[in-house]
């Protein structure tokens, strides 16, 4: 059995999710968001720090054996691309200072491999996450998209790990996280 952590990284709100992955058996352990709310809005050290802290709470608390996050993109605004990037840096440090191998995925590949369509809104994963999960009803979007890249990583990590056994292609060492982007 496998248990990955799925984390959709944010300044304001943090989503994690975590399920347990059995052959192609998928089941549904936890999911939330940790909120920076107790730091002030101009505090980002502050809020760097809950973050790395509330992600290492979930590792502890729930155990995973790996873990998936978002890819971040430049948004229009380049500052909140810096400020969200800042964040995602704060969850992948706590991901890696806790032992866990990390992959990462784009929010067009969970939407992909969770909707069958990259350009899914946002209440058609929540609608999946919870079929696949058969969850009583859906998680809020911060951890239906967290929801998201686990179940991502469970059906595409396999594939992803063949890949780089296989091939002679070369990690850029930026990109390198026990197990990260393969290029």
């Amino acid at each position: 059995m496998t248990r990955i952590l799925g984390i959709d990284p944010g300044l304001a709100t943090t989503g994690f999710g975590v399920i347990d992955v059995e052959g192609q058996a998928l089941r549904y352990v936890a999911s939330g968001t940790v909120h920076t709310r107790e730091a002030d809005i101009g505090d980002l050290p502050g809020r760097i720090k809950l973050i790395f802290e509330g992600v290492r709470e979930v590792m502890a608390t729930y155990q995973p054996t790996c873990a998936s996050i978002e890819i971040v993109f430049v948004n229009v605004n380049p500052q909140s691309t810096l400020l969200l990037g800042q964040a995602r840096g704060a969850a992948l440090a706590a991901l890696v200072t806790g032992g866990l191998a990390v992959t990462e995925y784009t929010a067009l590949q969970m939407k992909k491999a969770v909707v069958g369509s990259g350009h899914a809104r946002k209440e058609q994963v929540q609608e999946m996450v919870m079929r696949l999960l058969q969850l009583p009803g859906r998680p809020n979007q911060d951890a239906s998209d967290a929801l998201g890249l686990a179940i991502t990583h469970a059906h595409a990590g396999g594939s992803f790990a063949a890949i780089e056994q296989a091939t002679t292609l070369q990690r850029r060492q930026h990109a390198h996280y026990r197990g990260g982007r393969i290029f």
